[in-house]
């Protein structure tokens, strides 16, 4: 976005009340002129589109940076004073080994990140990478891509390297150390309500859920039109969302009674701990969350 549309929409908002303006970027991209203008703008925290600090890794993806290109953005954004970044990385990359895995974790330690991201890479079927690995071929990474246990092992050593780190697990796929985690994340995750504006973008106020158009002759036609989701189930969401949260959630008592069999299920599987009136993943749930969490879906 061009800094000078980024600050006729920045100066529309009340900004006495911010405490955390994020900006996306891919790493080879900024300038210390493009950062200035964010700070100027009201930005105070850049998450960076990682992935991957190996060149093989970078290699698959197409992505063109090196790991002394985000070594030097992170430099940039110290200098200009955003000192509150996120590194992206992505476990199960085609080619990815425990030695490629713990050279990027070693530059995160390098780096000092204060707010780390790790998402399990999911291959969609209809893309190329998916159509060749339901055929059995080797196109496109399908030949080296990690088995799950292996995954399953890159993340657990995220989890264990990072908090040595002093960037402990607060949520499934998000790291910080104290005082980084994402604040807008947190909202969604605790059903706080938010506002979203823009193509596709969705709001949760008042107890409602809604979103605007996903097309963009629809949006552009009536930027206000919106679409209420009447599917959502407030009591649902407390336990899919709120349980991706390392503290986990605290269900009333109409939830204890309602979500009975799924939450003795899982946890006489190990899966889930009860502490006091409280309820959290353990840290074997976390690798089997999705079909975890799908189970108080009713």
């Amino acid at each position: 976005m061009p800094v000078d549309k980024l600050s006729e929409l920045t100066s529309a908002i009340p900004n006495e009340a911010l405490q955390e303006v994020t900006m996306e970027a891919a790493p080879g991209t900024l300038t210390p002129e493009k950062v200035k203008a964010w700070r100027d703008c009201g930005v105070n925290r850049v998450s960076l589109g990682v992935q991957s600090f190996t060149a093989a890794e970078l290699r698959q993806t197409g992505r063109r940076h090196s790991a002394e290109t985000v070594a030097h953005d992170v430099e940039m954004l110290r200098d200009i004073g955003i000192h509150n970044f996120n590194i992206d990385l992505i476990a199960g990359l085609p080619d990815q080994t425990r030695e490629s895995w713990n050279e990027s974790l070693d530059w995160i330690a390098r780096l000092a990140a204060p707010h780390v991201s790790v998402y399990i890479f999911e291959v969609d079927e209809d893309s190329r990478l998916g159509k060749e690995m339901l055929l059995g071929g080797v196109r496109y990474g399908a030949g080296v891509m990690p088995s799950d246990d292996l995954i399953a092992d890159l993340y657990e050593t995220a989890v264990a390297r990072l908090s040595q780190m002093g960037i402990p697990r607060y949520e499934i796929s998000n790291f910080a150390r104290p005082g980084f985690e994402s604040l807008h994340n947190l909202k969604y995750w605790q059903l706080a309500p938010y506002a979203g504006f823009g193509l596709d973008a969705h709001s949760n106020i008042d107890g409602r859920r809604f979103s605007s158009s996903d097309e963009m002759a629809g949006y552009l036609a009536d930027p206000l039109q919106r679409t209420t989701d009447t599917a959502t189930v407030a009591a649902e969401e407390h336990f899919f969302v709120g349980l991706r949260l390392d503290a986990g959630i605290e269900p009333t008592p109409e939830e204890w009674t309602r979500f009975s069999t799924p939450i003795e299920k899982w946890t006489h599987a190990g899966m889930l701990i009860q502490e006091a009136h409280r309820l959290r993943l353990s840290p074997r749930g976390v690798l089997l969350s999705n079909e975890i969490l799908e189970d108080f879906l009713l």
